[in-house]
């Protein structure tokens, strides 16, 4: 059994790596192996509309013809157990590296049917972690929600269901007296996080798990 994590943050130890890594954690509890990739090493593009992996008879039908360092990622997903995704939220989406990934791993086996279909061989279990600074009810407000949701959507028509864990009210720097900042009490905000925090990683330790199990 092996899963795949993909950390759409351009940090590498911070909020959304660290539940990722928790998610594998758990994951291998379970005994599976386990992989995870940062997005922001790699040196790729987001789908070009070549429509290659649609043309009738062509060699690349089904799969993305793009080369470059995104390309063996693509691979490796394609022969994997379950996967996880992970983003931060960034003016209420996830990250630019993260959507240019989504459209490459998931245009290649979309079929333009009706209802739409996917050529993807098997059902897979997929999992995305979101972090955060707003607060669940602000979360609502900005209508995050429907983002999730369509993510979670074109997630289980290429794949299966996704489960989704959302962190809210992350802390965005280790020290706010070094930025220009006032929206929010930080001492407050870090008095927050350093007891809910904590749990989201539970959350994301039994997510890893519950992605591979038989």
């Amino acid at each position: 059994m092996k899963i795949i994590a993909i950390n759409g943050s351009p940090r590498k130890k911070w909020n959304t790596a660290t539940l990722l890594e928790k998610a594998l954690e758990g994951a291998a509890s379970a005994g599976a192996e386990t992989e995870l990739i940062h997005l922001y090493d790699l040196n790729y593009k987001g789908c070009i509309s070549c429509f290659a992996c649609k043309l009738k008879g062509g060699k690349s039908y089904g799969k993305c013809a793009m080369r470059d360092e995104l390309t063996p990622v693509l691979d490796r997903i394609a022969a994997a157990d379950a996967f996880v995704l992970g983003s931060p939220v960034y003016f209420g989406t996830v990250t630019g590296e993260m959507h240019s990934f989504m459209e490459r791993l998931l245009f290649q086996y979309l079929v333009y049917s009706n209802p739409p279909t996917t050529l993807f061989p098997r059902r897979i279990r997929t999992g995305f972690i979101y972090t955060m600074n707003v607060s669940e009810e602000i979360m609502k407000q900005y209508s995050y929600p429907i983002h999730i949701g369509l993510n979670e959507g074109v997630l289980a028509r290429n794949f299966a269901a996704c489960e989704t864990l959302c962190a809210n009210e992350t802390l965005q720097f280790e020290d706010y007296d070094k930025v220009v900042f006032n929206y929010f009490d930080p001492a407050q905000r870090r008095e927050r996080y350093q007891k809910q925090f904590p749990e989201d990683c539970k959350k994301a330790f039994a997510l890893g798990a519950r992605l591979v199990q038989p």
